[in-house]
């Protein structure tokens, strides 16, 4: 199933600004826009980034995998593995949103409510987009290099129906969303 229009036309554009206006609204709604909701998610104080972001991987996820099963998506369009990039991306990213109080998308929406030191913290985003597009010829060569698996996926790796491992994470994440209410309700 293809959109009766191109993305990049002005039907297009129009319709990511206002999903991008919705999505900021939805992260504002869900306070982790305020610093201290992301800060707290780290001294294991608050729990509200780790439900939502749990809560839109499984969504997304099963959105998709039913699309796909439905016929309504042509492929999956799968980056490429790349296990050193992943972890050493995910330690940066981690140490930013410790530093920062924010990940990039609720540092843009609380830019959007008015907050100085989110805007502050953004140019310092732009200025490591730069650098990392500067220095891209290196880190492919030296570390995107490194563990390059391809374009592989979960079931495909482990031999796993899609189906089992989208149920198990649904349960999972139930069960971790239980456990979390309680532990926060005894605090």
């Amino acid at each position: 199933m293809n959109l009766p229009f191109s993305t990049s036309s002005t039907a297009g554009l129009i319709l990511a600004a206002v999903f991008g206006l919705l999505f900021g609204i939805l992260l504002n709604k869900g306070r982790v826009t305020d610093y201290n909701v992301i800060v707290n998610l780290f001294r294991f104080r608050d729990w509200t980034v780790l439900k939502i972001m749990l809560t839109a991987i499984l969504v997304g996820g099963i959105g998709v995998f039913v699309m796909m099963s439905a016929g309504w998506l042509p492929e999956y369009h799968i980056k490429d593995t790349n296990l050193l990039g992943l972890i050493l991306g995910g330690a940066l990213f981690g140490i930013g949103m410790v530093v920062y109080g924010y990940c990039p998308g609720t540092g843009v929406a609380a830019i959007a409510t008015g907050s100085l030191h989110a805007l502050v913290g953004f140019v310092g985003m732009l200025l490591g987009g730069v650098a990392y597009a500067l220095s891209y010829s290196w880190v492919k060569a030296n570390i995107l290099s490194v563990g390059a698996l391809g374009k592989i996926r979960i079931p495909e790796a482990t031999s796993i129906p899609e189906v089992l491992i989208w149920i198990v994470l649904a349960v999972g994440a139930f069960f971790l969303f239980r456990f979390l209410e309680k532990s926060s309700a005894r605090v």
